[in-house]
């Protein structure tokens, strides 16, 4: 089919929407997700790469600082990038001929689902499937216009989401054998290919120098997501996901499978669908890392469901009403539109349970969604935390650490503490807080945030004069429910320099 002109009005209000919904529908009650204050935090340390993930959403996470560091420029991201993937998705359908009907599915599909809640979040999620998606659409528009330019685009796209996920790596893979698998194997015959190829490269270099340089952080992540939660995933979970992801709208990308298969110009992004779910089967990825390679087949599927409802205007509307019905039916599971007790109790009268929804990293059922759960407590934490350090005398504050067990815990008591030693003293040695550590330690006194008391072989603990258990998280819907504040005073040479040492042997993993 020709390329079709993009409906502007339409794309730019379907934008706006996508924009403005997840502030409108997240109840206030809830607070950033434990995720966000990581790579908030990244930002003010801003390096080439970090012990997670790439520095491009770090960045972002920095120009937030800059701008005040408020939650809605927090989160400003995640609805901008959830609002670009949606007019990269409509120019998609225009690309494979779709008029206004088939732009506006496409649109409206976007602001649906999963979708919905990821974009929702400041994770690197946000980026990486734009950049699928973007990357995508430049090949289409190659293919489509024969201009060399975008190649290069493409593989200006590619480095970008290498620098916001490394995931990308599987779209592509599945790109590169996609195109061997069809006519589309001649741009392999291109030099411009090539230097499109080189470019890229150069592009990600320096995050690659990065991971070498820290020992390939990147491997130990993936062996710790192992450990603690890739092991219990299982292919017919990851496979029952790809479906339930987008419920309100999967007729429309398995019409778009279907439609890209039959279209001899198009089928390369039927094999690259495939093998991106095999990649990710045979990695043990998480099923979320898909959703970047569905955008593609939503445009397609529009356009399937356009050609198809021409002279059926009455099931255009009604395919509409079925997919806006389904979405409002679905909010409850995706975002945390009321308080924990009402959002719980709802939870618990239509039993959703039984969907997987309520389980957490523990594979136990909890009263709500981990992340939103996560989004709950910090602000109490942090808050008792620092009101007990400023209820010291100030010779005792300057020699007291706060010392958390992991990232958000670190991240959450310094994006709301108050300016001064508190905030400064706030460390950890989980993720990529262990950087952050300054390299030689002295302190006197440790103020502890973790869940419980520190084990016994945890031998720094034990050359404490005194501890003293001074409060804990209360609220029950929370994730950090019973996350404890415990004071130890007068540490002595001996645990000082035990400190020191581990610090030193932890370091050293990620230093080459």
């Amino acid at each position: 089919m020709k390329p079709a002109s993009p409906y502007w009005v339409i794309i730019l209000l379907l934008a706006i929407v996508k924009f403005i919904l997840p502030f409108v529908l997240q109840s206030p009650v809830y607070e950033l997700q434990r995720d966000e204050y990581l790579y908030y935090q990244q930002g003010q340390y801003f390096a080439l790469g970090y012990l997670e993930n790439p520095p491009l959403l770090s960045g972002l996470g920095m120009i937030s600082s800059w701008l005040g560091g408020s939650v809605f420029w927090i989160k400003f991201w995640p609805s901008l990038f959830g609002s670009l993937t949606l007019i990269v998705t409509c120019l998609l359908a225009a690309e494979f001929g779709g008029k206004r009907f088939a732009q506006f599915v496409a649109g409206l599909a976007i602001i649906t689902g999963a979708f919905l809640r990821v974009h929702s979040l400041f994770q690197p999620n946000i980026l990486d499937i734009f950049f699928w998606t973007l990357s995508i659409y430049f090949f289409v528009r190659f293919i489509n216009t024969g201009k060399s330019k975008f190649i290069f685009l493409l593989a200006l796209a590619l480095a970008l989401g290498f620098l916001s996920k490394y995931s990308i790596v599987f779209l592509a893979a599945s790109l590169v054998l996609s195109l061997l698998l069809t006519k589309h194997r001649v741009i392999f015959a291109n030099k411009k290919t090539y230097i499109a190829i080189c470019t890229a490269l150069l592009l990600i270099l320096p995050n690659v120098w990065w991971q070498y340089d820290h020992n390939w952080p990147l491997i130990h992540h993936m062996k710790e997501l192992q450990e603690t939660q890739l092991q219990f995933l299982s292919p017919a979970d990851f496979i029952k996901d790809q479906l339930l992801f987008l419920f309100p709208v999967v007729f429309v990308w398995i019409a778009g499978l279907v439609w890209v298969f039959k279209q001899r110009q198009w089928r390369f992004l039927f094999f690259t669908y495939f093998l991106v779910i095999i990649f990710l089967l045979l990695g043990r990825g998480k099923s979320y890392y898909s959703l970047g390679i569905y955008p593609m087949l939503l445009a397609a599927g529009a356009v399937t469901f356009e050609k198809w409802s021409a002279t059926k205007q009455w099931f255009r509307y009604a395919m509409t009403l079925l997919i806006i019905a389904l979405t409002i039916l679905f909010i409850p599971l995706l975002l945390p539109v009321w308080k924990p007790e009402k959002l719980a109790a709802f939870y618990k009268r239509n039993g959703i349970e039984k969907t997987g929804l309520l389980k957490w990293e523990d594979q136990q059922d909890h009263s709500l969604p981990q992340d939103f759960a996560d989004m709950l407590g910090w602000k109490e934490l942090a808050e008792k935390a620092e009101t007990f350090y400023h209820s010291l005398p100030d010779s005792t504050e300057s020699n007291t650490i706060i010392f958390c067990r992991n990232y958000g815990q670190a991240g959450a008591l310094k994006y709301y503490g108050k300016e001064g030693w508190f905030k400064a003293l706030t460390i950890s040695d989980n993720g990529s807080f262990l950087l952050w550590i300054p390299g030689r330690l002295l302190f006197e006194n440790l103020l502890f945030i973790g869940r419980r008391m520190p084990d016994k072989d945890d031998e720094v603990f034990q050359h404490f004069e005194k501890v003293t258990v001074i409060d804990s998280v209360t609220n029950k819907f929370s994730r950090q429910y019973g996350d404890k504040i415990i004071y130890f005073e007068n540490i002595d040479s001996t645990g000082l320099q035990l400190a020191r040492d581990g610090l030193k042997k932890k370091k050293a993993t990620f230093n080459r």
